[in-house]
């Protein structure tokens, strides 16, 4: 089982303004509620075990920045482990979502283009050299832009940083139709994916260790893993997408 794509909506536009306009949809129609997007596993499932492999090569004084953010969910639990947390989306909707959910102000949320080389050097500015957090962005972003993205990841950890990248394989796409298609129609979650054009994008085994090498970023660590989704197969199993991770920064 495949998932069909017909690009995102907003034919008359760039293809960056319909990428951009395509997660901000998203984000406007959905409640922003913790585990009502397909991805937004609990951080017990997600953050929790990836700060397991991440923390032995990452400074704890130094801040986290987690890219991608959506509504927040993950960038909650980076803040119990790092002294500054701030949280960054492509969707001012996203961030809206991530805020309102913040009620103890525990983390910062600002909308952040990860391809607007000026912007993520201004964040890198304000805040200095962080930690990344960043999962499944990379094939979520379109291929001309996953080289802006990483370099992104470099300018951000700076010198002292360091990144920690989960990404899925090309193997999960197959797996992914499942929580979106089913015999009998799409799933809510699915349905609402579908409808603003988001879908599983090819990423080659060794793109992503390539680009990160590309943005002067050295692989520290790596191994494989599964992400966590928030469906679950008839006889009651969660979906889990084969994924690699990668820890990176600059070298010593």
């Amino acid at each position: 089982m495949t998932i069909s794509h017909t690009g995102y909506p907003g034919a008359c536009m760039s293809t960056s303004q319909q990428y951009a306009q395509a997660w901000e949809g998203f984000w406007r129609e959905a409640s922003g509620t913790p585990g009502d997007a397909i991805w937004d596993a609990d951080p017990s499932l997600t953050a929790a075990p990836h700060l397991e492999l991440f923390a032995p090569h990452a400074d704890p004084a130094l801040p986290v920045v987690d890219l991608g953010c959506g509504n927040g969910t993950q960038t909650r639990y980076l803040a119990t482990r790092f002294p500054r947390a701030v949280g960054v989306d492509i969707s001012a909707a996203a961030v809206e979502h991530a805020r309102r959910a913040d009620t103890g102000g525990v983390a910062e949320f600002e909308r952040l283009d990860l391809t607007d080389t000026e912007a993520v050097r201004a964040l890198h500015a304000r805040i200095g050299d962080a930690n990344v957090y960043m999962r499944a962005v990379i094939h979520q972003s379109r291929p001309e832009d996953r080289p802006a993205v990483a370099q992104a990841v470099a300018e951000l950890t700076g010198a002292r940083g360091r990144a920690f990248v989960a990404e899925l394989t090309g193997a999960a796409k197959d797996v992914l139709a499942e929580a979106i298609l089913r015999p009998d129609g799409p799933s809510p979650k699915g349905s609402l994916v579908m409808k603003h054009g988001l879908r599983p994008a090819e990423v080659a085994e060794d793109e992503v260790p390539s680009l990160l090498r590309n943005a002067g970023l050295t692989i520290l660590s790596e191994g494989a893993i599964t992400l966590a989704m928030t469906e679950f197969r008839p006889d009651g199993e969660r979906i889990v997408l084969p994924a690699r991770w990668f820890v990176t920064g600059r070298a010593d």
